[in-house]
């Protein structure tokens, strides 16, 4: 009774406007107040403990260095290289575009920084030279969810504080998947692009201007192979390397291009200093409200009805995606994965699923929430940008939509499209 009475005052209080960060802590006090559950000093420990947490600290680090990278020209640079080297392919911007967000996700590990990135960018660009706005953004929207597999991934980090795995192997198990949506993307909107019947403007291959390109665009193309290079050659851990990525960013963007200035500096860090005190918010009282699921033994009584309603691994997976695909559409990932987590994942390794499979399904699941409404936080980035409306772009994200179902299925039924990579680099 006390676990429905949680869920029904979360509801409420979403349902009526408080954030969910609040709503998290308040439905947990109700029930704490209640039923005696545990006593409010039970909340207070569970709050700390979640905050002091050496791994979380990647979580701000990692935002502050997308950040640092858009204001410091890195993201444009990076847009300029790709382009001179597809430029003179039939929808050459749009493959730009893509392959942009998969290079800017290797450094922010946010989906929706990677649509304002990029979009920013691109949009325009892609409106100047003949593709509608619709594709544009859409195309965009979509790219952006790379954000969140291609690693360092913030919602591999909560994932792996919240199941009590390697973040760095998680980042590892990201990269297939992500690659397989990042072609799937393109070959998609190449698709579009001959339906649509667009003729678009391309630039004829130089090699002179990519190398121009490139030699202007190292800086940025190194940070992903420092930070990424670093964490799998076992230099440093996640976190350090947000660390280094931040340092990293501030040098090049300040001596290095030289287009960051104080002022953009500070405007930059009260900027990362919202979104990380949002994310640090929401982490502290989902604590208590997941401690309290597991002393109510939900997790145990999920398993036990779904188990019950089948036998078939198959059937319950998919129960499982259904399930995500829904929250995805209404919750914020990082509350979705906090708050989830604790009662999906001894289902999952009950049926013998591997927890670190398990993280790239949940994760895939809820990024395709970015792109879907009413939350869909990637659509409202680039209706921001392109000043289209909500509903024009979702009409044109919906063939991407049946890609990324597929490419979904795939990693859920297929382990070793997320495991052989992290089972080679790691000789298991």
């Amino acid at each position: 009774m006390a676990a429905l009475v949680l869920f029904i005052v979360l509801f409420l209080l979403i349902a009526v406007g408080m954030p969910i960060a609040i709503s998290l802590g308040m439905s947990a006090t109700v029930v704490i107040l209640m039923y005696g559950t545990s006593t409010m000093l039970f909340q207070a420990r569970s709050i700390v403990t979640a905050i002091n947490s050496y791994p979380l600290l990647a979580v701000p680090l990692f935002i502050l260095a997308g950040d640092l990278m858009f204001t410091g020209g890195l993201s444009r640079r990076l847009i300029v290289f790709v382009d001179s080297l597809v430029g003179s392919m039939k929808a050459s911007l749009a493959h730009v575009t893509v392959l942009a967000s998969t290079f800017f996700a290797a450094i922010s590990g946010s989906a929706p920084a990677t649509v304002a990135a990029i979009g920013t960018n691109m949009i325009p660009e892609m409106e100047k030279r003949g593709y509608s706005k619709e594709y544009s953004s859409a195309l965009t929207a979509v790219s952006g969810m790379i954000g969140v597999m291609i690693p360092p991934s913030i919602p591999f980090i909560m994932y792996g504080i919240s199941a009590e795995q390697s973040v760095s192997t998680l980042f590892i198990a990201g990269v297939v998947p992500g690659i397989l949506f990042a072609i799937g993307f393109m070959i998609t909107a190449y698709i579009l692009y001959k339906k649509n019947g667009f003729n678009a403007t391309t630039d004829k291959f130089r090699f002179g201007k990519m190398i121009k390109a490139f030699k202007d665009a190292v800086w940025a193309l190194l940070a992903p192979v420092i930070v990424l290079g670093g964490i799998y050659g076992g230099i440093f851990s996640p976190t350090e390397a947000a660390a280094i990525a931040v340092a990293y960013a501030l040098v090049v963007g300040m001596f290095i291009y030289r287009e960051m200035s104080i002022k953009d500096l500070f405007d930059t860090f009260v900027k990362s200093s919202l979104t990380s005190g949002t994310v640090l918010i929401l982490v502290a009282f989902a604590s208590t409200f997941g401690r309290l699921l597991t002393l109510e033994q939900v997790p145990v009584k999920l398993a036990t009805f779904l188990t019950g309603f089948s036998s078939s691994p198959i059937v319950i997976l998919l129960l499982i995606n259904i399930f995500l695909l829904f929250v995805g559409m209404f919750m914020e990932t990082i509350a979705s994965i906090i708050i989830l987590t604790p009662i999906l994942l001894p289902v999952a390794t009950k049926l013998g699923v591997d927890p670190i499979l398990f993280g790239v399904i949940m994760t895939v699941n809820l990024a395709i929430g970015f792109c879907t409404p009413p939350l869909g936080v990637n659509l409202f980035v680039a209706s921001s940008i392109s000043k289209l409306s909500i509903e024009k772009i979702t009409k044109s994200v919906l063939p991407y939509f049946i890609v990324m179902i597929l490419l979904l299925l795939l990693i859920t039924y297929v382990p070793a499209v997320s495991l052989t990579l992290p089972n080679l680099m790691l000789n298991k």
